[in-house]
């Protein structure tokens, strides 16, 4: 992934992983049962467990576990991918996992919002665009594929299509600003004054 230090995100890079199937939603993604895990860390783990045994048990691989997929960058999926329920563990088990972009074709609002607090882009392709990009992808396990965040374009071998994200989102990749945690670092110490100044923050003295 091209990131700099302060925490802007201007391309992601890297081979690809590709679902197939609309309506993926996020208990599909990471199962409820392990919404009790204390920290996001082993979740990658389980992203897609119960798909995945579920496909082992059929005599099939699913493609988070096709060996040539190791180590993928990028998730190419449908429509409507991350529907469901608000929780946030989906975003944070496909980044865990080695996620650092997701193209598909369209969105559930919540998980793309999940997704943006995380770093991890999720943009749009036209449905024809999309089952282009997928059909290359899926054809060759080892192809280069690159979501171009400055210029709004996916590229996968020798294509390049459009994209759509939101306008502040892209402006919040690029320009480093979605990480919340580091831009409120940036000022902690007028946080501090201002707080100092709060009655209701330093118990009502006055100085």
């Amino acid at each position: 992934m091209s990131t700099t230090a302060d925490s802007r995100i201007r391309s992601v890079s890297g081979t690809t992983v590709v679902l197939e199937g609309h309506d993926i939603d996020t208990d599909r993604i990471i199962p409820a049962r392990f919404l009790k895990h204390l920290t996001f860390d082993a979740l990658g783990n389980h992203v897609f467990e119960d798909d995945r045994k579920q496909q082992h048990t059929q005599g099939t691989v699913h493609p988070f576990d096709a060996p040539e997929r190791a180590g993928a960058a990028i998730l190419l999926t449908s429509k409507n991918f991350g529907c469901g329920s608000s929780r946030e563990h989906a975003a944070q088990a496909l980044y865990r996992w080695g996620v650092r972009a997701v193209v598909g074709e369209t969105f559930g609002e919540i998980f793309r919002g999940n997704c943006g607090t995380i770093g991890l882009p999720c943009v749009s392709l036209s449905s024809e665009d999309a089952q282009e990009a997928r059909k290359i992808a899926t054809a060759d396990p080892s192809v280069q594929a690159e979501v171009d965040l400055v210029q709004g374009v996916f590229r996968v071998g020798d294509r390049e299509f459009p994209v759509e994200i939101s306008p502040s989102l892209q402006e919040a990749f690029v320009a480093g600003t979605w990480d919340t945690l580091t831009e409120l670092l940036k000022t902690a110490g007028e946080v501090k004054d201002t707080a100092a100044r709060l009655p209701y923050v330093n118990g009502f003295r006055t100085a």
